[in-house]
């Protein structure tokens, strides 16, 4: 049916309403496979393999509605080469821009290492299960990273210390390999100095220059005074080590469902299609990558 100049009416409603204008929600919900386009607005070389870049999204509608937990994970793209699952560093406190701390390991990475302030990659997510701030509120945290684990753990960190009343003590315990692979030099320092955070550094191998503790992240964490009934640890590094990690906060009487691991994996996808972060019936990437210890221990074939 038509009105008395032929027009239909929803011809009609169509013309007269003011169309739809998308929220940034909207449009980053819209269609999770689409990559964001971002500018590097910043580069800083932390050792001779890591540098952390600084991103802000070029859209302003998106670069707003972009929120994340500590622990969540970001696809980034370089068009024409490659798509890769980067762990974001910076707080959620922090708006308006996103730091991925990023290793040079392959082809996506060693091109984006090449890159400089003001070039163009694409940024979709965030996606995951990040660390439980809300849980972990008004308890002391103990936060135990190795290596590149660091970058995930810093957000919470970061969060933490945005948010600082609202948390117990804080415990960091945080080991490399030699102390030329020392990430975030400069926070550590501030983290040493304050009152109200307790920073231990390890290395497996010193040099000369070196006066803190020499060994795995476990020995220092036997000397912990630790009260298991309000402790939340954060467990991020490489794979080998949380066995061991886990085994000295047991041993702490830190409950099953208070120990929290971050777990890395390619996740390609990040949105449980493709299945290469499948550990046995969960997918990294939708059901973690942060898992609580006793989540861990039950999932099924990989423990």
């Amino acid at each position: 049916m038509t009105d008395s100049v032929g027009a239909s009416p929803l011809a009609v409603r169509a013309l007269t309403e003011a169309p739809h204008v998308m929220t940034g929600q909207e449009m980053l919900m819209g269609n999770a496979y689409r990559p964001w386009p971002a500018r590097i607005t910043s580069i800083r070389e932390l050792t001779a393999h890591e540098k952390l870049f600084e991103f802000r999204l070029t859209d302003e509608r998106v670069r707003e509605a972009f929120v994340h937990e500590p622990g969540q994970f970001v696809e980034l793209s370089l068009f024409g080469v490659g798509e890769v699952p980067i762990s974001i560093t910076s707080s959620p406190t922090k708006q308006g821009f996103i730091e991925l701390c990023v290793r040079r390991t392959g082809t996506v990475t060693e091109q984006l290492h090449r890159m400089q302030c003001g070039d163009i990659v694409g940024l979709r997510g965030p996606f995951g299960r990040g660390f439980p701030v809300e849980q972990m509120r008004g308890n002391d945290i103990l936060v135990v990273a190795g290596g590149l684990g660091i970058a995930p753990v810093r957000s919470l960190i970061n969060y933490i210390h945005d948010n600082r009343s609202d948390f117990g003590k804080v415990t960091i315990v945080y080991g490399s390999r030699t102390p030329a692979d020392i990430m975030f030099r400069d926070q550590f320092e501030m983290w040493r100095h304050r009152k109200d955070f307790d920073l231990i550094l390890t290395v497996d191998e010193p040099d000369d220059t070196w006066d803190g503790e020499v060994g795995v992240v476990t020995e220092p964490m036997k000397k912990l005074d630790i009260n298991p009934a309000n402790t939340f640890g954060a467990v991020c590094g490489p794979p080998v080590m949380y066995r061991f990690v886990v085994e000295v906060m047991r041993e702490k009487n830190i409950s099953y469902d208070h120990i929290y691991m971050s777990f890395e994996r390619h996740m390609k996808c990040g949105m449980g299609k493709c299945g290469h972060c499948q550990i046995g019936h969960q997918y990294c990437c939708i059901d973690g990558p942060v898992f609580n210890y006793w989540e861990a221990k039950n999932i099924q074939g990989s423990m």
